[in-house]
């Protein structure tokens, strides 16, 4: 029998300081060490803004502790990934001496812990006292030398610090380069006629670690006589390149839509159009019609994972009864199949990227069997809800290894 763990108890006695804090910064629980690291008491910490109860050395013109530790914790709070910091100067303090502060350095490594939703819950601030290491190191000779310890020492913390500056930068630059990145993205996914469809509910991840711009698709294009259309895409690849393929194609279906109507006919032209864009060939993409007049649901499929059409007794359908290979896949022009089924009020249409469904190593059908189950228990929500139970349902709150596009209609 394996013995229960008091998860508070190993908190308390953990040799190394620990301060947990909430999203808003504010401090949750604080351990031991931490106590006696900061001369503190937990009433004095637990529930206090951080910068409120550690504010910088009014006394040193210098000091960029907030700075630098807020800088790493708003890190955390956006990329949820650990953040190291280089060694800090942050005086503390002295609780005996109101006004008073303590010179002191430290070591600091935050740490996020994600809830259910898949965002940051708390961040665990770990730090260690490294002042007597740093205050131990003997002055400068007057002959201007250094002994070979003491260079060495002086030369990691002049590099430490040095790369903390030019982490900053490259931060930085990512920063802008990610703004015009999600500039470009959204100008691509726009969808005007989107607000027109208050029971239509789009979700959009970029693969972790891209730059928030991927080559999935979603569109919402409003037809004649009661119809609109709606359609999810994928192109082979991440990053600008999959996204410049992504705008063309998604702008080319959108049009080739309007003008025919029919989800088989609009693939054809986009398969032609396929042929002559760079990096098209093998997208995948599905285009469905529904007909709000006749309660009918038209469609085809380049090759993509099927739509399920959910119904409120969690009864599911899979719409694969008219699927082609990908765009650009055949040597010549074939005429793409099309099929209609009926639908009544109240049921969900869900369409999808494969980033959705697909886990490595696994087979595909697992992953449509795991989403038709999830379906199934949320039949009931609405667009919106769904969507967001959906997702960490599967696992990809958070995003995952590829792109996912995800529309859910309620007819």
């Amino acid at each position: 029998m394996v013995p229960q763990i008091d998860y508070s108890a190993l908190f308390a006695a953990t040799p190394s300081p620990y301060l947990v804090l909430g999203p808003d910064l504010v401090i949750v629980d604080v351990n031991e060490a931490y106590l006696r690291a900061t001369g503190r008491s937990r009433p004095e910490l637990v529930g206090q803004y951080l910068f409120d109860a550690f504010p910088d050395n009014p006394a040193d013109p210098d000091a960029d502790g907030v700075r630098n530790l807020d800088a790493s914790l708003h890190r955390v709070l956006r990329s949820r990934e650990p953040d190291t910091m280089a060694v800090q100067k942050y005086d503390i303090p002295v609780t005996s001496r109101p006004g008073a502060f303590e010179e002191r350095w430290w070591s600091p490594i935050n740490t996020p812990v994600l809830g259910p939703d898949g965002q940051v819950a708390w961040i665990i601030h770990r730090v260690e006292d490294v002042t007597a290491f740093v205050l131990s190191r003997p002055a400068r000779p007057q002959s201007g030398t250094l002994g070979e310890r003491e260079a060495m020492e002086a030369e990691l913390y002049a590099r430490a610090r040095e790369l903390q500056r030019l982490n900053e930068e490259l931060r930085q630059a990512h920063a802008r380069e990610r703004q015009v990145a999600l500039a470009l993205q959204e100008a691509m996914l726009h969808a005007p006629d989107l607000a027109r469809h208050p029971n239509v509910a789009v979700r959009y991840l970029p693969a972790v670690g891209s730059l928030n711009v991927c080559g999935d698709w979603y569109d919402v294009v409003d037809l004649p006589d009661d119809c609109f259309g709606v359609a999810v895409g994928d192109v082979v690849g991440h990053g600008l390149e999959a996204a410049a393929v992504m705008g063309m194609l998604r702008s080319a279906l959108s049009a080739a839509v309007r003008a025919l109507h029919e989800p088989a006919r609009s693939l054809e032209v986009l398969g032609l159009y396929a042929r002559s864009v760079e990096g098209a060939v093998a997208t995948t993409a599905v285009k469905v019609v529904v007909d709000t007049r006749h309660h009918r649901i038209t469609y085809s499929s380049a090759g993509h994972p099927p739509p399920v059409l959910l119904h409120p007794d969690g009864g599911c359908d899979l719409l694969d009864a008219a699927t082609d290979p990908p765009l650009a896949a055949r040597p010549e022009h074939v005429t793409r199949p099309q099929t209609a089924l009926s639908y009544a009020p109240g049921d969900t249409l869900v369409l999808y990227t494969d980033g959705l469904i697909e886990r490595r190593g696994e087979d595909i059908d697992a992953g449509l069997h795991r989403l038709i189950d999830a379906l199934a228990r949320y039949a009931r929500m609405g667009p919106d809800r769904l969507a967001d139970a959906l997702l960490p349902r599967l696992g990809v709150a958070g995003g995952s290894r590829d792109d996912i596009a995800l529309v859910v209609v309620r007819l």
